[in-house]
């Protein structure tokens, strides 16, 4: 076990997430305000995981989420069905006028000097009202699940999201499933429940059942609360000031055995250099960087999670488990929307240092 991780070997299920259904309404390189139409596209970033990991992968995923009963949730179950996730819902009756909605996020793309511009409505989010005992985890772990995931986005949804997050992480470790959870900070969402120290407070209490963790090193700091090693980064595909925090974040939470990362350096909205880099067991891996030319780069670090899960569920290498992450998140940017178009070849190709050759 290079990575540190008792990984079960089979079971009902190789990967359960728990987080936020949205739906993404994205107008192409138009912005908002000039825009006549837009494309639809299903998201989530716990979600985005399971679907890479069934579409692309070939593994038994499955979401527990939220489920308004209306047209929009029609659309959003289609599209989870669509990329072969099981769905374990817990049902709301949509009023017909103010919800429980299902959450919208509206982006452009961007284009060259022009980043892209992405923002939100999340008002009565059924999401936001799952609490703790809405599921029943002994029954769903009774048949056997070796990995779950859930990340900060849906951690900072409302004051119950959390701790629905936490007693899925307890009982998971209880039954033997290796659990992860991406820290995905987003500054905006844990404003409206009481900022930084909470965030750091609530979060505390997920991650100490957590053996991986993803995220970056602004993550670290504001989620986990760890403070910056006085080391300074040549450029944004420098890993040092990353692994300098390890160190700190092992203090603070000795029991993580995995701490791994995206690194982006963009040029413009489509020319991104791209790596990624991970702390397994004790020992340092960094991939390749790839000169990628972007057509839409939402869900790129949710691509790498993906990959980078698939590698340590197949007993792949931690090197080989990075690479994975890293060719399947570079892949997920040459696509439109948020979740996988790839193979499993494409990804193992790309990762062995395949090119843009035509494939006769």
């Amino acid at each position: 076990m290079a990575d540190g991780l008792n990984i079960r070997k089979d079971g009902e299920l190789d990967l359960l997430s728990l987080g936020a259904l949205v739906h993404r309404l994205d107008t192409g390189i138009i912005p908002f305000r000039k825009a006549t139409e837009c494309k639809i596209h299903v998201s989530g970033g716990e979600f985005n995981v399971a679907a890479n990991l069934a579409d692309c992968f070939g593994m038994k995923t499955a979401i527990a989420t939220a489920m308004s009963d209306y047209p929009i949730g029609d659309l959003i179950a289609e599209r989870v069905r669509a990329m072969g996730v099981k769905p374990i819902y817990k049902h709301f009756k949509h009023n017909g006028v103010t919800g429980p909605n299902m959450a919208t996020v509206y982006s452009d793309q961007g284009h060259g000097v022009r980043p892209p511009v992405v923002f939100y409505n999340r008002c009565n989010e059924a999401a936001g009202q799952l609490k703790p005992g809405d599921f029943d985890w002994k029954t769903i772990f009774g048949q056997g699940v070796r990995w779950v995931h859930s990340g900060g986005i849906f951690a900072a949804l409302s004051p119950t999201t959390a701790p629905l997050a936490a007693e899925m992480m307890r009982e998971a470790k209880a039954a033997g499933a290796i659990t992860s959870f991406d820290l995905n900070f987003r500054e905006k969402l844990w404003k409206i429940h009481g900022g930084e120290d909470r965030a750091v407070e609530t979060i505390a209490s997920i991650v100490k059942n957590v053996d991986v963790l993803v995220g970056n090193e602004e993550d670290l700091q504001k989620g986990l609360g760890i403070p910056g090693p006085d080391v300074h980064a040549k450029s944004k595909l420098d890993p040092s000031v990353f692994f300098g925090m390890i160190e700190n974040v092992l203090k603070k939470h000795p029991h993580v055995k995995v701490v791994a990362t995206t690194l982006r350096e963009v040029h413009s909205t489509n020319h991104h250099s791209w790596s990624a880099v991970a702390w397994v067991n004790g020992k340092t891996y960094a991939a390749p960087t790839a000169e990628l030319d972007v057509v839409d780069r939402v869900g790129g670090g949710d691509g790498f999670a993906a990959g980078f899960i698939y590698g340590l569920l197949n007993g792949e290498t931690p090197e080989e488990a990075i690479r994975l992450g890293w060719a399947h998140g570079a892949l997920l940017t040459t696509f439109p929307g948020d979740t996988t178009m790839a193979t499993v070849d494409q990804v193992r190709a790309f990762a062995k240092g395949g090119s843009a050759r035509i494939q006769r």
